[in-house]
């Protein structure tokens, strides 16, 4: 019996080795399609590995590992996986980079042989052959600029077949060789869009079609964009005029180059691509590709140049844009459709989508692992996109991929697009369509997208189950994760809007659901995002996604939004998220126009900008509560764990973060305002979120001079186990008079620690606020307020939710400085806002009457004249004498500091404001106050119309006069 078991188990021990292949790039020593294909005696070229592989496939026996040699392997066409290259029986096929090889994919050549063309310019040139073009061109790992001119928009008129050139500077365009090839760009508010030229006489440019028709119609058009436009001319010689520029003279087959200061063009690593794709992966709907893996590879060196052709980039958002003659659009879409119309409805159904380098459609079980995406011309890899953006002609169809522990960084285009825009992709003609079971973890993705502006980081639209968590994003022009497309119009019953611009005249509206659902977008790391386009933010959604959620992100330095719930985005929750520094709102919905966007629910977020708008608890299915306002300098434990997660994990966590420390500390300040010569109590509390030890833990505090600090309680313990905690605490004491209202103490610690081998300094701060007694005005606040005064100064330090009434709510928030019965009569109410907290655009701090200035939401009498952080000065008053604020007149472009007025004469009560206390400007009508007293309340007023957030507010040279 023995001698029958054995040959079973060696069988079985030779199926678990698998068989490998290794191959090299070309001239490598002893590399032989002939040979073996083994390390020694490697294989020459990749495709006769690909030959073996696919034989060794089909017996189905084992896996099969083909193994990549150190260096570079140029290809002349791209590689081609369909289902006889897959796996089978459950055994995979895996490319990968040999131990300590760092293989490169390369769809370029070098450059070499470079001279000079012009030593005045300092230009250089070099003989690259004819008969190939190529958008891109990547210098030392770096993507260059194609020879370009800035034009300003008062230079050229625009008008339905191109522009005519007004600016006589520009005459010389005229005379340009290779008309066809100069190119306009046009870098509007979402969108950027390219289109080429047809010819140029005198001072006529007329545009290549359909490029210039699909460019000036819809929305963000090139004659009508969303924000102030920025446009070049590009690809000219003549344009050839800052250094790291270039352009490709294709008849000659001479490239031109202006070296960066200091590049030496012997030495320099210069890459002109020749292809536009490296990888396709994918079969047919009945033989997908099945069971492939790739590990360790670096893809680069390809162009895209489709924006090239008559069609230019027509772009419509996130790599989309309008491809071909256009039936519906009108004979005057140039003026008609400059900002939509239906005929612009027509088109959207046939978008297309952006192609990639590496591309993967009707595949199954496909890996990417440690893998490289770098200097590529377009998008870098497509996941399940559109028939058009695939070269094998077959889109969709994505099932179990996975995209981890990969790099993607300095390329024309994004780094990762899921899912098609078609019909197709939302709802299927065939159930093999879906794209599904996709996961995209602890990769990198930054500084990308570096031509094409409008693409994102990572992009999904319809996708079901759908995980995106644990990447690093960063440095990107528009958003950094973009989620869903349709702007609603697909979801079931359809769009009120879109019904309204005739979307549904050239499609039904649906009954079903789309693709769109179980959606994790979870501990990522958004940083340095929206730094060029605009409407756009760390986390972008579109449509419906039922059971969909956005956790435990850390967002920061955002260009514009944190989290953006743009058109008919529902049923999406946010919870533990981070955003810190967002330029705009840390979440906003567009909920305009009948479109259906709601359902949302956040809970428990951080954000150091309070800012929220279309999202209110309790309307449209949302549910909005325990979000947090924080400091950036003194964020909780809990932000400190989701910020120390966020990103990639394990082996793809890279060196330490000085700015994400394993350590978490917090500070607290009790009481946080103290009168002068009090003291207050400072305890530090420090955490260890990571999974790690910590040791050698040391906390020490700096003060501001006069200001007080003595150690209290027991010292930190000098080590801290995961999880566990520790406090130091310290005992803050005010000076006993200073000459300002207020005395706001910045309070610094640092906290030490060492974890791993790693020296870390935890820097933490908070304010402690000494304020000097009322000796002149009375304080009263309907919220918890503050108040202080000295040399004719005054402060406020309060919060509240606003001090309005309208369809929204009655809010009467304040908090108030005051005399008793000050004003009779005939009364002038004086004050300067001296300075503001913008604790938000719509903060208010000014001057204010009222019969009882300590019976909020009921007296009434009241007007206001106050000063905004964003939106100038406002005079509010009490039209039906209720007790609230429910009128408004106003005027921008006013900040504090500045002058407030409130007079009141016998024939009612006006508002003024001033910059300079001597000129005098009215703002809004004379009115009349019901159910005004005799005798009034008047004083100073502020709200930080933010709820729970308290600003400081600040005034002088308070007066009444009768």
């Amino acid at each position: 019996m023995g001698s029958l078991i054995a040959p079973v188990a060696v069988q079985a021990e030779a199926a678990r080795a698998g068989h490998t292949i290794v191959v090299a790039p070309a001239g490598a020593e002893n590399a032989d399609d002939k040979g073996p294909g083994s390390a020694g005696r490697p294989l020459a070229t990749l495709a006769e590995a690909q030959r073996r592989a696919r034989e060794a496939a089909a017996e189905g026996k084992r896996d099969v590992t083909v193994e990549l040699l150190d260096g570079t392997y140029r290809l002349t066409s791209p590689l081609r996986f369909d289902a006889a290259d897959s796996g089978r029986a459950g055994h995979t096929v895996t490319w990968k980079a040999a131990r300590g090889a760092k293989p490169v994919l390369s769809g370029a050549k070098p450059v070499t042989g470079w001279e000079p063309d012009d030593a005045a310019t300092g230009v250089y040139k070099a003989q690259v052959g004819s008969g190939f073009d190529s958008r891109q061109l990547y210098v030392d790992g770096v993507l260059a600029q194609r020879a370009r001119i800035k034009i300003a928009r008062s230079d050229i008129t625009l008008n339905a077949t191109g522009f005519t050139v007004d600016n006589p500077a520009l005459g010389y365009l005229a005379t340009l060789p290779d008309q066809k090839r100069v190119e306009l760009q046009a870098m509007l508010s979402f969108t950027n869009r390219f289109a080429p030229v047809q010819s140029i006489s005198g001072s006529t440019v007329v545009m290549q079609q359909p490029a210039w028709d699909n460019n000036t119609y819809g929305y963000d058009t090139i004659q009508s964009p969303l924000r102030t436009p920025t446009f070049f001319l590009l690809n000219s010689k003549r344009f050839l005029d800052e250094p790291g520029e270039w352009y490709l003279d294709t008849t000659a087959g001479t490239l031109y180059y202006k070296p960066l200061p200091g590049q030496d063009l012997s030495r320099a690593r210069v890459e002109l691509p020749r292809l536009e794709s490296l990888l396709q992966v994918g079969g047919t709907y009945d033989q997908p590709a099945r069971d492939l893996r790739f590990e360790g590879l670096t893809f680069t060196g390809t162009t895209w140049l489709h924006p090239s052709s008559p069609d230019g980039y027509a772009n419509q958002q996130t790599g989309v844009f309008i491809s071909g003659v256009q039936p519906d659009r009108p004979a005057d879409a140039f003026t008609s459709c400059a900002f939509g119309c239906k005929g612009f409805e027509g088109s959207r159904n046939g978008w297309a989508q952006s192609s990639a380098a590496v591309q993967v459609s009707a595949a199954q079980g496909v890996r990417f692992t440690g893998d490289t995406f770098v200097n590529l011309g377009s998008l870098a890899l497509g996941i399940g996109n559109d028939a058009n953006a695939h070269a094998s002609g077959v889109g969709l169809g994505a099932h179990d991929i996975a995209v981890e522990g990969s790099t993607f960084t300095a390329s024309a285009g994004g780094g990762i697009m899921v899912g098609g825009v078609r019909p197709d992709a939302h709802h299927p003609s065939d159930p093999r369509m879906v794209n599904s079971d996709i996961r995209l973890s602890d990769n990198r993705v930054y500084a990308t997208a570096r031509e094409y502006l409008d693409q994102d980081a990572i992009f999904a639209s319809y996708v079901t189950r759908l995980t995106i968590e644990h990447n690093y994003v960063s440095d990107m022009p528009y958003t950094g994760i973009g989620l869903g497309y349709g702007w609603g119009a697909n979801d079931p019953g359809g769009s009120p809007e879109y019904l309204n611009r005739g979307l549904y005249d050239f499609q039904p509206v649906y009954d079903t659901p789309t693709t769109s659902s179980d959606v994790r977008v979870v501990g990522n790391h958004v940083r340095n995002v929206v730094q060029t386009m605009f409407d756009a933010g760390c986390i972008y959604t579109l449509s419906a996604m039922p059971r969909s959620t956005i956790d435990e992100n850390f967002c920061e330095n955002s260009g514009q939004l944190g989290l953006y719930f743009d058109e008919g985005s529902r049923y999406l929750s946010a919870s533990h998220n981070v955003f810190v520094n967002t330029a705009a709102q840390w979440a906003h919905a567009n909920n305009q126009n009948g479109n259906h966007t709601g359902d949302f629910t956040l809970v428990g977020n951080y954000t150091t900008n309070p800012a929220i708008t279309g999202i209110v608890n309790g309307s449209r299915g949302n549910l909005t509560r325990d979000n947090v306002t924080i400091s950036a300098g003194n964020p909780p434990i809990e932000a400190g764990r989701v910020i120390y997660n966020a990103g990639p994990r394990g082996p793809y966590r890279g060196s330490p973060d000085p700015q994400r420390p394993p350590l978490g500390a917090y500070l607290t300040v009790d009481p946080a305002n103290v009168s002068a010569g009090e003291t207050a109590t400072l305890t530090a509390t420090v955490a260890n979120v990571s999974e790690g030890r910590a040791d050698k833990l040391s906390a020490s505090v700096t003060v501001p001079e006069g200001w007080q600090a003595e150690s209290a309680g027991k010292p930190a313990k000098p080590g801290l186990a995961p999880g566990a905690s520790v406090t130091a605490t310290w005992k803050i004491t005010a000076p006993a008079s200073f000459a300002a209202p207020v005395s706001r103490a910045p309070v610094a610690v640092s906290v030490r620690f060492r974890a791993g081998k790693t020296d870390y300094e935890l820097k933490r701060s908070a304010t402690v606020t000494a304020l000097n007694p009322l000796t002149s005005l009375k304080g009263h606040g309907s919220v918890p307020s503050r108040f202080a005064e000295a040399a004719g100064a005054y402060a406020i330090l309060t919060s509240g939710t606003d001090i309005w009434q309208d369809g929204g709510g009655s809010f009467d928030e304040y908090g108030a400085l005051y005399q008793d019965d000050a004003v009779a009569g005939t009364a002038t109410v004086t004050a300067r806002v001296t300075q503001m907290d913008n604790t938000n655009a719509w903060a208010k701090a000014g001057v204010v009457i009222r019969n009882d200035l300590t019976a909020a939401a009921s007296s009434p009498g009241y007007a206001a004249l106050v000063v905004t952080p964003g939106n100038g000065v406002a005079f509010q008053w009490d039209a039906n004498g209720n007790g609230y604020l429910d009128s408004f007149a106003g005027a921008s472009g006013v900040k504090a500091p500045a002058w407030v007025r409130l007079v009141r004469g016998a024939d009612g009560v006006s508002g003024y404001y001033s910059t300079n206390g001597t000129d005098w400007t009215k703002v809004g009508p004379t009115v009349t106050l019901p159910g005004i007293a005799e005798t009034q309340d008047a004083g100073l007023i502020a709200t930080s119309h933010a709820a729970g957030v308290t600003g400081q507010f600040g005034f002088s040279d308070f007066s009444v006069t009768r």
